[in-house]
């Protein structure tokens, strides 16, 4: 009886527990089923993500790279616009007269097109040389996607340099200079400059007055410095190719301008006053003596040396000017100039077919700017010397870009006659040579001249020089940016 109750009591047991592993089984395969569900869709998620992903990475790409694409061709334009005023230098219309901006295709090695770039060109103001380029490119299945750069090129002129000379240049140890100083002879530096000090020559031949003779030096010697801007030989600049062409600011003098021709007496005095000028004509003029001594003769003492008739003794005022709106002035006879300028001026004097003697520049006093490093400029240009007179200031300041085409910009020595400073801002450029002092060959000490000599170089006039100023041949790269 015992037995029969017990094997019930088991059996009920049994059939609870096979009940309750059927049912957990049913549970796990329900979980089972459900993870099986939510991992396909987990899977088919992260494929679908890793698939956008890739997609979106590949249109990214595409993307970047037409933007590089567009930005190699906005660069493509600006080295072809570069290339083009290489061979037509006033040309700012893309040789079409027209006004911009200008397309043009971009095309494969195979000539196919695949892009385009457009050009925004700003043409120069009147009397500088800087031209603005903007070339945007883009591809041609793309053309949402753009690129743009800008270049702005200018063409240096003459005046880049505080000093330029064809002859050998001597700087005594009273001199400052700021500024590029380039000679096709040699140079004796014993001065302070605070940029290059260049010769053409590796060594040349320097005459030492107080021997009387001759000695081979290095292109740059002295007892200046600092000797880390002296560099030669550097490359010559050709004289006849850099000189001024007058020819060019006598025909603006007849178009628009001021063009006198001779006085009949000594020449023509200019006194700017601002925006214009008075004009004297110089009837008489005062002469000094320069190197030389007096000696004593039968009809009594006597001055045996050089005499220099370069100063204003009378003179009889002719009318007023304002000055030209080309600012072109062209005079066929000896000129003294003085005052302050306000605005743009180029002072040609000289003649033609060209002949000798050729006429001067005298720098009768101080010339200055109203405002320095602006767009007031003078530039004087002669086909002869350009000299200041005996009568000129103690302390004596000239704004300028002087040029003498066959000649020299200097002071002539006058006996006895000892000034005390000298300030030019601007640029001397000569055929032969400039010269404000004069030492004693053995000592140094002053002998004529201005003791105190600082040359300053105006770097406005790199790409803003005087109206019809000599430049040079090619643009040079001043600034160069990506535009967003």
């Amino acid at each position: 009886m015992t037995t029969g109750i017990v094997n019930k009591t088991m059996f009920i047991k049994i059939k609870e527990t096979i009940k309750k592993i059927l049912s957990l089984n049913q549970q796990r395969g329900s979980i089972l089923m459900l993870s099986l569900v939510f991992g396909a869709v987990a899977s088919l998620v992260i494929i679908f993500g890793l698939a956008s992903y890739a997609v979106f990475e590949n249109k990214a790409s595409i993307r970047g790279q037409n933007r590089e694409m567009a930005f190699h061709m906005a660069e493509a334009g600006v080295n072809y616009y570069r290339w083009h005023l290489a061979h037509n230098q006033t040309d700012f219309q893309d040789g079409t007269e027209l006004s911009g901006p200008y397309l043009h295709e971009y095309k494969d090695k195979d000539g196919n097109i695949i892009g385009y770039y457009s050009l925004s060109i700003k043409a120069p103001l009147t009397g500088s040389t800087v031209v603005v380029v903007s070339s945007t490119g883009w591809v041609a299945w793309q053309p949402e996607t753009k690129r743009t750069v800008q270049v702005t090129l200018g063409i240096s002129s003459l005046t880049n340099y505080t000093f330029l000379s064809n002859a050998n240049m001597s700087f005594s140890n009273t001199s400052v200079t700021y500024g590029p100083i380039h000679s096709n002879g040699g140079i004796r530096f014993d001065g302070v400059s605070d940029s290059w000090v260049q010769s053409a020559k590796n060594k040349y031949m320097y005459y030492n007055a107080s021997s009387g003779n001759y000695e081979e030096h290095k292109g740059v010697w002295g007892g200046g410095s600092p000797k880390s801007f002296w560099r030669y030989p550097v490359p010559e600049i050709d004289f006849y190719a850099v000189t001024a062409d007058l020819s060019e600011v006598r025909n603006d003098a007849d178009d628009g301008g001021i063009h006198l021709t001779s006085s009949g007496v000594e020449g023509y005095h200019l006194v700017f006053n601002q925006d214009n000028f008075n004009l004297y004509q110089v009837d008489t003029r005062d002469c000094y003596n320069g190197y030389g001594r007096w000696r004593n003769g039968w009809s009594g003492r006597y001055w045996d040396g050089d005499i220099y008739c370069y100063d204003i003794k009378t003179e009889t005022f002719l009318q007023n000017y304002s000055i030209p709106a080309n600012g072109a002035i062209f005079v066929e006879d000896d000129v003294w100039v003085e005052g302050v300028v306000n605005g743009r001026v180029s002072l040609g004097v000289g003649m033609f077919p060209v002949q000798e003697p050729y006429h001067k520049i005298y720098l009768n006093n101080n010339l200055t700017y109203n405002a320095k490093a602006s767009d007031d400029v003078i530039g004087l240009l002669a086909q002869g010397d350009i000299v200041a007179p005996h009568d000129t200031p103690n302390n004596f300041e000239i704004n300028a870009a002087m040029l003498s085409q066959f000649g020299k910009i200097y002071r002539p020595y006058y006996d006895s006659d000892i000034k005390n400073s000298l300030s030019i801002f601007g640029s001397q450029i000569s055929y032969l040579g400039s010269g404000w002092k004069y030492s004693h060959s053995l000592n140094g000490s002053l002998l004529s001249g201005y003791d105190h000599t600082t040359y300053s170089y105006d770097s406005n006039l790199r790409y803003y020089p005087p109206p019809n100023f000599p430049i040079g041949a090619t643009y040079d790269l001043i600034k160069w940016e990506e535009v967003k």
